[in-house]
């Protein structure tokens, strides 16, 4: 597979996703709020569909040998 989430996008995608459900689940937020579930899977699996559609990829470059995304 394809990796195109890198880096601190990768964290912070984690964290706000895992935010917002613990805000859901303590029902602080209403239900939008287990929508983090998107941004945490994004965030695990390293792969966005949006960052492909739009040709993103915050891993680096691809000639990057240090880089963990290949």
């Amino acid at each position: 597979m394809t990796y195109n989430v890198g880096g601190i996008d990768r964290v912070l995608r984690i964290a706000i996703g895992a935010l917002l459900i613990v805000l859901a689940a303590s029902n602080i937020v209403g239900w939008w709020g287990w929508l983090g579930l998107i941004p945490m899977a994004t965030g695990l699996f390293r792969f966005c569909p949006a960052y492909s559609v739009l040709r993103i990829n915050s891993c680096g470059s691809s000639g990057d040998k240090g880089s963990y995304c290949k």
